[in-house]
């Protein structure tokens, strides 16, 4: 159905037509062909709002895009995309270039673009440790792909549109960071003296470099209109875009490639990619049209699994074939055919197993600790018990009185260990002193038998006999004294005994004349030492 196309100007000149017949007739009654003709035109204008706002519709591109988590391949490869120069793929994002003197860096699609219109949203970083950077990143949508070069890591004289992130004032104007927009027919030569100011299609300045949150630039061409959104990563908010550049009547290459470049100079900045998501914008009408390139694809993927079933099938009777027991045994089970169990499905059912056989030794672990905590709880109750079990006191000398319960304390328990060590060192000490005794008694014995002495009392009269019998008296003595001080438990005396006093010994000194003549004999030796070190000294300096 076509509808009537309806202008702005049409559309104001009819409501202040109808706002001076409505303020003539205001003093009477409405005419009710007023009221009809102020609805259709209030129907007629909501018609034309909603027709220029029609929805566009748009379609993820995984071709054309990468975004993490496992953004690179185990062998650093981003599937339908490829890189060299300086640039690094890893499982979060790609670095175009580190923060490195003079490096380049690039990564492009493979394939071409199947669509017209098309909107990128590029999440990236640039980063660095001065306040100004350099060179800066661009976005590329070319007919050809990208080589080394000297416009931000790619060729000069491209075919199709660049937007630039400059990060780095060459003209001296102190307008950077800036961005620009610049479509080239591959005649063009890049203005790197005036970044580009004279040839660029609109630019804006933002500061893109060391943000807190990635900044975002969607960049849309739809209709031959050229639009750049431009997020500042100062906030997380999705939605928070401004208006960098907005062009119209922009011609591009129908197909191209999408890349992304980047360069250092004598500064150093890390150009990171984050995300690079890609749609395709149609049309409500040319949406409902089907593509033929997905047909194609269609049909080349139905006829890819109807051979791989078929595959699988012949692989399946060949194992029933082979291990025919097996094979009745999962039938008896109940085993279901048509599941394809693959590697992943493998490695989960493994880490199942092993969380499985995990959780079983947690639970021996659990009821072992319950089992040493039971027997801990038991021999607390018994050691309570005996704890609590003391001599038991009759109070004020009646039957009837309570028996109070003695507890000991646990440093009373310390120092009855260490009083029972203490006993025991003492008991090893008298152990030594009476074998020592005995070996003494036992000599004095032989020799008494053998009619020698070996020791001979000044002054005689006793001889021998009264000698030993001396001896025998203090060797009993000393016994007697031993068994006190074991019953007593080796308390000392504190009074009514006074210690012998101990005379120190007589020690003969030198004399005073004879030490001032060694330290005066030392003090000549030191001196003599000293200048014959200082005449070597000055002696090796001559040399130099």
């Amino acid at each position: 159905m076509n509808y009537p196309v309806i202008t702005t100007l049409q559309l104001q000149q009819s409501v202040l037509t109808d706002q001076r017949i409505l303020s003539s007739e205001m003093g009477g009654w409405l005419d009710p062909a007023l009221v009809t003709r102020l609805f259709l035109c209030l129907i007629l204008s909501l018609f034309v709002l909603v027709a220029g706002q029609a929805g566009v519709h748009k379609r993820f591109e995984y071709k054309f895009s990468f975004k993490p988590p496992y953004l690179a391949q185990k062998d650093g490869s981003v599937p339908f995309w490829q890189y060299d120069g300086n640039a690094i793929a890893s499982a979060e994002n790609v670095r175009i270039t580190p923060s490195l003197r003079s490096q380049k860096g690039r990564i492009w699609t493979k394939d071409m673009t199947n669509f017209d219109w098309w909107e990128v949203d590029l999440t990236f970083r640039v980063t660095g440790r001065g306040r100004i950077g350099a060179d800066g990143l661009a976005f590329w949508y070319s007919a050809a792909k990208g080589v080394e070069g000297p416009v931000y890591g790619s060729n000069d004289q491209w075919i199709g549109l660049g937007v630039f992130f400059d990060s780095f004032d060459n003209d001296n104007k102190h307008n950077n960071p800036y961005i620009s927009a610049m479509v080239n027919d591959g005649s063009k030569v890049y203005d790197h003296q005036n970044d580009g100011s004279t040839q660029q299609l609109a630019g804006c300045l933002r500061d893109f470099r060391n943000k807190p949150f990635p900044v975002r630039a969607k960049i849309e061409y739809f209709k031959n209109t050229l639009t750049v959104l431009i997020h500042n990563g100062m906030s997380n908010n999705e939605k928070d875009f401004e208006l960098c550049i907005r062009s119209e009547n922009v011609v591009l290459p129908k197909n191209g490639y999408f890349g992304v470049s980047a360069a250092t100079g004598g500064l150093a900045d890390d150009h990171d990619v984050l995300k690079f998501v890609t749609h395709s914008l149609r049309s409500p009408d040319m949406a409902l049209v089907p593509d033929s390139i997905d047909q194609e694809e269609s049909a080349k993927f139905e006829s890819e699994f109807e051979q791989f079933q078929k595959k699988n099938k012949e692989q399946k009777d060949a194992w029933k074939k082979q291990n025919p027991e097996a094979a009745k045994k999962l039938e008896d089970e109940d085993y279901d055919w048509g599941v394809f169990e693959d590697d992943s499905v493998r490695e989960l059912k493994q880490i199942f197993q092993g969380q499985s056989s995990m959780n079983e030794v947690l639970r021996d672990l659990h009821r072992k600790m319950d089992e040493i905590i039971g027997r801990q709880e038991r021999s607390l109750s018994i050691l309570n018990s005996v704890q609590s079990g003391g001599v038991p006191q009759v109070q004020g000398g009646g039957g009837g009185g309570g028996v109070p319960v003695d507890t000991i304390r646990r440093d009373e328990v310390n120092a009855v260990l260490a009083n029972q060590r203490e006993l025991v060192s003492a008991a090893r000490d008298i152990k030594n002193f009476v074998a020592d005794v005995q070996g003494k008694v036992t000599n004095i014995q032989q020799t008494q038998a053998r009619g020698q002495g070996s020791v001979q009392p000044v002054g005689g009269g006793g001889g021998d006999t009264a000698y030993l019998s001396s001896v025998l008296n203090e060797v009993r003595d000393s016994v007697n004294r031993v068994k006190m001080d074991m019953q007593n438990g080796y308390a000392r005396p504190s009074g009514g005994q006074q210690q012998g006093q101990v005379n120190c010994p007589q020690v003969n000194c030198v004399s005073t004349m004879v030490l001032i003549g060694a330290l005066a004999v030392q003090l000549v030796l030191i001196m003599a030492y000293l200048m014959f070190k200082e005449s070597k000294e000055q002696q090796a300096k001559k040399f130099y």
